[in-house]
C-alpha cells in the first residue's frame, strides 16, 4: 500500500468505521484501533486533537510519520490504551508524566525519536506493560529504579542512548523478561549476577557501554535459556568465566575487546557452544593462542570474528560450517589461509593488518558469494591470474591500501561501491576503466605514484561519488570542473601538482564536508563562494599561490561548522575586520560534530578510508589522521600577507585548540580576548609586528602549553603565569622592549610597580572597545549575546562600572 493510500479512502459521508486504518468494536461501534503507520502524515500532535477524545482506543501506531514535535500530556486521556506505537516520528522533548495514566497499556514503542531527559517517573504505575522500547533515542539519566517493579516486563529496549551509572544489583526481580537491551549508551560499573539469575532471559545486550571489572555470573542452577549474549566493546577485565561453557543455547556471542590482562584463556570452553551461529572474541589481550581447528566441528558458524589475537591454522584444516563473514585481522598470520578455499559461503573477508606476502591467489575469487575483502596493511605484490580475474564476482567493497601491489591495476567489477589502494606503488594515469564503475561511492587512490591529468569521467557519477581522495600522488595540470561529483562529501587532491583556478562546479557538492588541496600549484583569489557549502567543516588551502583578500564587504564570511581553516603558507593580503570570526559558531560550542563515516557490515568495521592534512601544532609539523580530526579545532594563517590587528572576535572561538597567525603584518597589540580560548593548547602570533604588552590574562590559559611571541615590537613585563614562565626564552627572543624571567633581561622597578595598573587601564579599555565593535558589526540578537558574553567574562565590580556608562 502506498504511504498515504489509507488515508485518501476517508470520505466525511461515510462510516469511519470503514475506513483503512480504523477499527470498531463491532457491539459498540466505538474505535478501538486507529493504525496510520507511514501514512506521510506531517505536522505536530497537538494537545486538543480530536484524537485524543477516542477515549475507547486500545490500539494506537502512528509510526513511520513525520510528526516533528512534543508528546502532548493529552496522551494519558486515553486511558484504555494497550498498545500505543510511535517509532519514527521526529518527536523531541521529555517523555510526558501523563503516561503512567496508561494503566492498561502492554506495548509501549517510542524508537527513533529525540526524546531526551530521564524517564518519568510514574512509568511505574504500568503494571501491565510487557514491552518498553525505546531505542535510538536520547534520552539521559541513570536506569530507572520504577522499571524493577513492572515485573509483567519480558522486553526491554533502550539501545542507542545517552543512559549512565549502575544496573540495579537486584535485576532478577524482572522475573519474566525474554529481551534486555541496553547496548550502546555509558552505564557503567559491575555487570549485575542477578542478570544470569532470570530464568526467562533469551537476548541479553550490555554492548559498547563502560561497564568494568570482573564478570561475576554466579551460581546457577537451572538451565539457561540465553541464545544472545553480547558483552563487547566495554571495559571488562579477567579471566573469562568458564560457566559460559554451560551456556549451550547459545546462537551468538560477543565478548570483543575484553581485557584478559595477558592472562591465558580456555578457548575450549566455546567448543561446547554447538548452536553458535556468530561468534566474536575479537581483542582479548591474551597471551593465548586461537587454534582454527577448535571450529572444526561447528556446523552452524557463519559469523567469526577473532581479530587482534594470534590465530594459527594447518595446511589440512577444514570447517565443516559454511563461514559467511571471516574477521581475522592482526592475528600475526604470515601465509594466505587456504582453507578458505571450501569457504564457497563466504561473502565477507578481513586479514588486514597481518604479514601475508606474495601474491593474491587467483582461487579466491572462484567463491561465489564474495562481496567485501579487505587486504589492508599486508605485503601483498600482486594479484594471480588473468588482469579481470575478478570481473566476473559482484564484488563491491575491495581495500588492498598499504601493501606493494604494483602495476598493472587490476580491472575491477562493475559493481564495485567501494575501492582504497592507497599506499601502494601504482604509477601511470589513474586507469580509465575506474570510469566504468557505476555504483562507485568511495574512490581512495592517495599515496601512490600516479601522473598524468585526474580523469573528466568523475562528474558521470553524479551523487553516486561521496569520497574522492587522490593525495600525494603527481598529478598535474588543472583540476578539470567535469571530474566534480555533485554529492561529493570528502574531496582531497592535496600534495600533487595541480594549478589553475579550484573547480567553481564545487559549489554544486552541498553536502561536502572535507575540502583538502594543500601543497599543489593552485592561483586563485579566496574561494569566498564555499560558504555557501552549509556543512563545510574541514578546509585546507596551505602550500598554494591563493592571493588577495580573505574578506568581502559584499557579505560575511560565516562558517557555522567549520573546524579547521588552514590557508598557510599562501599569499593572501587585507586587514581582517574585527567581527571576522564571529559566525563561526561550530567553533564557538563544544557541540561535537561525528565526522568519520564508518562502513559497517554485520557489526564489524570495515576499513574505512583516512583523511589527512599536515597541520602546525606546537611549532612542529603534525599528520592529523583518521579519528583524531573529532579532537581538533584549529586556525592557521600563517606565512601570508595579513596586516591591521588581529580580529577581537577571535575571541569568540573559545573550543580552538591550535591558532596560528604567525608570518604576517599583523600589528597593534595582541587582543586579551584571546583569553577567552579556554581549551587553547598552540599560540603562535611570531613574526609579525604587534606591539604593546602581552596580556596577562594569557596567563590564566591552563591548557595552553605552547606559545611564540618572538620578532615582534612588543614591550614591557613578561606576564607571571606558570603557563607562560615554563616557555623557552625564545618564545620572546627579538622583541626589544621584554622583559623579565625567561628571558635574560631584567625589568627596572617603575615597570613592575606600573604593571598592575597597566593591567586594570587594558581591561577597561578593551571591554569598551569590543563592545563597541560588538555594536558596529554584530546585528541583532546576537550583538547582545556577545556583549552579555563580555560582561560575565569580567570583574562584579567592571559590570557596574559598565552598566553605568551604558545608563
Amino acid at each position: 500500500m502506498a504511504a498515504n493510500e489509507k488515508t485518501q479512502t476517508w470520505r466525511n459521508n461515510s462510516d469511519c468505521c470503514s475506513w483503512d486504518g480504523i477499527t470498531c468494536d463491532s457491539k459498540t461501534g466505538n474505535v478501538v484501533e486507529l493504525n496510520l503507520w507511514g501514512s506521510s502524515l506531517e505536522g505536530p500532535l497537538r494537545s486538543s486533537s480530536g484524537l485524543f477524545k477516542l477515549q475507547y482506543l486500545q490500539s494506537l501506531n502512528l509510526s513511520s510519520n513525520n510528526l516533528a514535535g512534543v508528546l502532548p500530556d493529552s496522551i494519558g486521556n486515553l486511558k484504555y490504551l494497550k498498545v500505543l506505537r510511535l517509532s519514527e516520528c521526529s518527536l523531541f522533548g521529555k517523555l510526558p508524566s501523563s503516561l503512567g495514566n496508561l494503566s492498561d497499556l502492554t506495548l509501549l514503542e517510542l524508537d527513533g525519536n529525540s526524546f531526551i531527559g530521564e524517564l518519568p517517573d510514574s512509568i511505574g504505575n504500568l503494571n501491565q506493560l510487557t514491552k518498553l522500547l525505546i531505542a535510538s533515542s536520547k534520552l539521559s539519566g541513570k536506569f530507572h529504579h520504577a522499571l524493577l517493579n513492572l515485573t509483567e516486563l519480558t522486553a526491554i529496549n533502550l539501545v542507542s542512548n545517552q543512559l549512565e551509572g549502575t544496573l540495579p544489583s537486584n535485576m532478577s526481580s524482572l522475573s519474566k523478561l525474554e529481551y534486555f537491551n541496553i547496548g550502546s549508551n555509558s552505564f557503567s560499573g559491575f555487570v549485575p549476577s542477578s542478570l544470569f539469575m532470570i530464568p526467562s532471559l533469551i537476548h541479553l545486550n550490555l554492548e559498547r557501554n563502560r561497564f568494568n571489572g570482573l564478570l561475576d555470573i554466579g551460581n546457577i542452577s537451572s538451565p539457561s535459556k540465553l541464545q544472545t549474549l553480547s558483552l563487547g566493546g566495554n571495559k571488562i577485565s579477567g579471566p573469562i568465566p568458564g560457566f559460559i561453557s554451560k551456556l549451550v543455547e547459545l546462537s551468538s556471542l560477543d565478548l570483543s575487546f575484553w581485557d584478559t590482562l595477558r592472562g591465558a584463556v580456555d578457548f575450549s570452553m566455546f567448543s561446547h557452544l554447538k548452536s553458535l551461529a556468530s561468534l566474536d572474541i575479537s581483542t582479548l589481550n591474551t597471551r593465548s593462542i586461537v587454534d582454527m581447528s577448535l571450529f572444526s566441528d561447528f556446523e552452524s558458524l557463519n559469523l567469526l570474528s577473532l581479530s587482534r589475537n594470534t590465530v594459527k591454522f594447518g595446511s589440512t584444516l577444514n570447517l565443516l560450517s559454511p563461514i559467511g563473514s571471516l574477521a581475522i585481522a592482526s592475528c600475526n598470520i604470515s601465509e594466505f589461509p587456504k582453507f578458505l578455499q571450501t569457504q564457497t559461503s563466504l561473502f565477507y573477508l578481513d586479514i588486514s593488518q597481518n604479514q601475508i606476502k606474495g601474491r593474491v591467489p587467483e582461487w579466491l575469487w572462484s567463491l561465489p558469494g564474495l562481496e567485501y575483502v579487505d587486504f589492508s596493511q599486508n605485503s601483498f605484490t600482486g594479484f594471480d591470474g588473468p588482469a579481470g580475474v575478478f570481473q566476473k564476482n559482484e564484488i563491491y567493497m575491495l581495500d588492498i591500501s598499504s601493501n606493494a601491489f604494483q602495476d598493472p591495476f587490476p580491472l575491477l567489477p562493475k559493481s564495485m561501491t567501494f575501492l582504497a589502494a592507497s599506499d601502494n606503488r601504482f604509477s601511470g594515469e589513474i586507469p580509465k576503466t575506474i570510469c566504468e564503475l557505476d555504483s562507485l561511492e568511495t574512490l581512495v587512490l592517495s599515496n601512490n605514484n600516479f601522473s598524468g591529468s585526474i580523469p573528466r569521467c568523475f562528474e558521470k557519477f553524479n551523487t553516486k561519488l561521496t569520497v574522492l581522495h587522490l593525495q600525494n600522488n603527481s598529478l598535474s595540470g588543472n583540476f578539470p570542473e567535469e571530474s566534480v561529483s555533485v554529492g561529493l562529501i570528502s574531496l582531497d587532491v592535496g600534495q600533487n601538482r595541480l594549478s589553475g583556478e579550484l573547480p567553481k562546479s564545487l559549489i554544486n557538492c552541498t553536502g561536502l564536508e572535507f575540502l583538502n588541496v594543500e601543497e599543489n600549484m593552485f592561483n586563485d583569489t579566496f574561494p569566498f563562494w564555499l560558504r555557501s557549502l552549509p556543512g563545510l567543516q574541514f578546509l585546507v588551502l596551505r602550500s598554494n599561490e591563493f592571493h588577495g583578500e580573505i574578506y568581502s564587504p559584499e557579505g560575511s564570511l560565516s562558517f557555522p561548522k567549520l573546524r579547521i581553516f588552514d590557508i598557510s603558507k599562501n599569499l593572501f593580503t587585507g586587514v581582517l575586520p574585527s567581527d571576522y570570526f564571529a559566525g563561526w559558531s561550530e567553533m564557538s560550542s563544544g557541540v561535537f560534530i561525528a565526522d568519520n563515516k564508518q562502513k559497517r557490515f554485520i557489526g564489524i568495521s570495515f576499513s574505512n578510508y583516512l583523511k589527512s592534512v599536515v597541520l602546525a601544532n606546537k611549532g612542529l609539523q603534525m599528520k592529523l589522521l583518521g579519528t583524531s580530526f573529532s579532537m581538533y579545532k584549529s586556525i592557521d594563517v600563517s606565512g601570508n600577507r595579513f596586516q591591521g590587528e588581529i580580529p577581537e572576535s577571535i575571541g569568540l572561538l573559545k573550543e580552538m585548540i591550535v591558532l596560528n597567525m604567525s608570518n604576517n603584518a599583523f600589528m597593534g597589540s595582541i587582543p586579551p580576548s584571546l583569553s577567552n580560548l579556554t581549551n587553547l593548547q598552540s599560540l603562535d602570533l611570531s613574526r609579525n609586528r604587534l606591539s604593546g604588552r602581552i596580556p596577562p590574562e594569557l596567563g590564566k590559559l591552563t591548557f595552553l602549553a605552547w606559545m611564540n611571541f618572538s620578532y615582534n615590537m612588543l614591550e614591557g613585563p613578561i606576564p607571571q603565569g606558570t603557563q607562560i614562565q615554563s616557555q623557552d626564552s625564545s618564545s620572546f627572543l627579538q622583541n626589544p622592549g621584554l622583559c623579565g624571567a625567561p628571558l635574560q633581561k631584567t625589568c627596572s622597578g617603575g615597570e613592575e610597580d606600573a604593571i598592575t595598573q597597566y593591567e586594570e587601564d587594558e581591561e577597561e579599555d578593551q571591554v569598551l572597545s569590543w563592545i563597541a565593535a560588538a555594536i558596529a558589526y554584530v546585528p541583532g540578537v546576537f550583538c547582545g549575546f556577545v556583549i552579555v558574553h563580555i560582561l560575565t567574562s569580567y570583574r562584579h565590580d567592571w559590570f557596574k562600572r559598565i552598566f553605568h556608562y551604558f545608563s
